[in-house]
């Protein structure tokens, strides 16, 4: 996984804030002034217990998916916790089809209730390479090799991690006809404007084995805070809120989802900033020799190198204070892949500088 800034630092021989994370695909524009000032307003709030039943934000998360009611929607431990229950779920049908590489906490919540996993590869290999999709892709249920089986379910992400690839949404529609549960997580799907996501939250209504996840924590930068929900039938999440802990969502967490949900000045500041750094990242990466950079539409970039990452990641600490995410938890993906999030011009060029100088001592 991303993030773990302490190991970096022992690595590197420095602070821990000393150290640049490219590793965890966080917006590094926030967490908002909205974040902030709600979890100070409601600091006297941590004497009591929340809400059981969460009312207040799955109201406000309705609103946000107008017209879902709030039924439909269950808040969450972050998407790790969701992701446990999910499991559990998918674990009761004949096999689940995962599509390959993916995120290594999947095959956690699969393995914890002993779900026969079948993977279902994303692309093809070239060369040793994974050959690129593109950005936004059209797949289908033949092209993903998935055994479309109706005792079996499809768990997928949307966008993909780590590829940062796109599939449209109608191209997602047929296995909910095919299989009988289809989960897709979305926790990198706000990173696209409203006008080009690709979410399928619309067609949650219409079919009881859709579950659809999503995530609070990246695209407003409070992973700290941890604070996912997931959107599907309410008979499944009363079943749910049967086998979970009582008052998984603390009461901070709480008020600063509620703010933010309601913060589009601040999702607006994020898509123009998006838009312009990723391609300017992307651009300087694939001028870099030793590097191949892969097609993306959210906010990291999947890069294949010649040279091996572990070396490349170790450099990168040691020289530069720099923490890239290398892949070895992707078993298709291996040791010449690592990803790398996009944030501040400045940040993107302290990574390209660094990468240059890395690359260019072989």
């Amino acid at each position: 996984m991303g993030g773990n800034i302490a190991w970096a630092a022992s690595v590197a021989g420095c602070p821990e804030s000393d150290i640049l994370d490219f590793s965890a695909s966080i917006n590094p524009l926030g967490p908002p002034a909205s974040a902030i000032a709600a979890i100070k307003a409601n600091l006297p709030q941590i004497s009591a217990y929340p809400d059981p039943e969460y009312q207040d934000l799955r109201s406000a998360l309705a609103q946000a998916h107008s017209p879902l009611d709030e039924e439909w929607i269950l808040p969450g431990n972050g998407a790790a916790e969701l992701l446990t229950w999910i499991g559990r779920e998918l674990a009761q049908l004949e096999a689940v089809n995962l599509l390959t590489p993916a995120f290594g906490d999947y095959r956690r919540s699969l393995k914890a209730f002993g779900a026969k996993v079948v993977d279902c590869p994303i692309g093809v290999f070239e060369s040793g390479m994974l050959k690129d999709q593109g950005a936004q892709i059209k797949t289908t249920i033949e092209g993903l090799c998935f055994h479309p089986l109706f005792d079996m379910g499809v768990l997928v992400n949307n966008p993909h991690n780590p590829t940062g690839w796109l599939f449209f949404k109608e191209s997602l529609r047929p296995y909910l006809e095919q299989f009988a549960l289809v989960v897709v997580d979305e926790a990198f799907m706000d990173f696209l404007p409203s006008d080009r996501q690709q979410s399928l939250v619309d067609t949650v209504t219409e079919f009881d084995n859709l579950v659809i996840l999503r995530s609070l924590t990246k695209f407003y930068s409070l992973p700290g805070l941890r604070l996912g929900y997931v959107i599907t039938h309410p008979d499944r999440i009363r079943r749910w809120q049967k086998w979970r802990d009582p008052w998984p969502v603390n009461t901070l967490a709480v008020a600063a989802g509620m703010a933010v949900l309601q913060d589009q000045p601040f999702q607006q500041k994020t898509w123009d900033w998006l838009e312009t750094a990723r391609f300017k990242l992307h651009q300087g990466l694939s001028q870099l020799s030793g590097l191949y950079a892969y097609s993306t539409a959210v906010n990291f970039v999947l890069l294949y190198s010649k040279k091996p990452v572990s070396r490349l990641q170790s450099e990168l600490l040691q020289n530069h204070h720099l923490l890239v995410r290398d892949c070895l938890s992707f078993p298709e993906l291996g040791e010449h892949y690592f990803r790398v999030a996009v944030r501040t011009e400045a940040d993107n060029q302290k990574l390209l500088d660094g990468l240059a100088q890395v690359l260019g001592e072989d």
